[in-house]
């Protein structure tokens, strides 16, 4: 009996040793590791750009792949379909009030201070065509990225700003509001009050 008591120990250790070897070498392969998350490469057409006229008192360029709609009062909502966005434009008369559209216009955009990350200000003056006022870049998931007013402080006073049809997500809408920003850029650039 001591012999037989042998073998099933030997017997047994030796099963366990070949299972833990046999495990050991069919968990050698390489783990499955998840991929991040990624996002589409949005490329888009070099922007061209055509004059804007109306029968409001200013004008402007504006891309012509978007499509802008006249509102009442002389605002716009120029719209790109492709990039799910909309550059809303509101034009005032100053009527001697130009301390509350200035306050009243910065205010909207440092309502985005809870979201946003940073809010750079950029003053834009233009003294041959009378056009004065600050673009704001809002970086971080605010609701808006980009914003400006310009006025020439006596009769006109104009505001812009940009929204995305789609969760604030800067990352992932970057290329688009790149693009956008720069349009707006243009408006501001090369408005002209009648």
């Amino acid at each position: 009996m001591v012999n037989c008591k042998v073998i099933n120990k030997s017997g047994f250790i030796f099963t366990v040793l070949v299972f833990s070897c046999l495990l050991f070498l069919s968990s050698c392969k390489n783990d499955v590791v998840p991929k991040p998350a990624s996002y589409l490469r949005l490329d888009y057409n070099e922007a061209t750009y055509a004059r804007f006229e109306d029968d409001c008192p200013f004008e402007f360029e504006v891309n012509s792949e978007a499509k802008i709609e006249k509102d009442k009062n002389c605002g716009f909502t120029i719209n790109y379909p492709k990039m799910k966005a909309t550059i809303y434009l509101t034009y005032k008369p100053v009527n001697g009030d130009i301390n509350m559209l200035l306050k009243d216009a910065q205010k909207l955009t440092y309502e985005h201070v809870i979201k946003a990350d940073d809010i750079l200000e950029q003053p834009f003056l233009n003294a041959s065509k009378k056009v004065y006022g600050m673009f704001y870049q809002v970086d971080g998931n605010a609701a808006t990225n980009s914003q400006f007013y310009v006025t020439d402080s006596v009769k006109h006073f104009m505001t812009g700003a940009v929204y995305f049809y789609a969760k604030p997500n800067f990352d992932s809408i970057m290329p688009a509001a790149s693009y956008v920003k720069n349009d707006m850029q243009r408006i501001v650039e090369t408005l002209k009050w009648k």
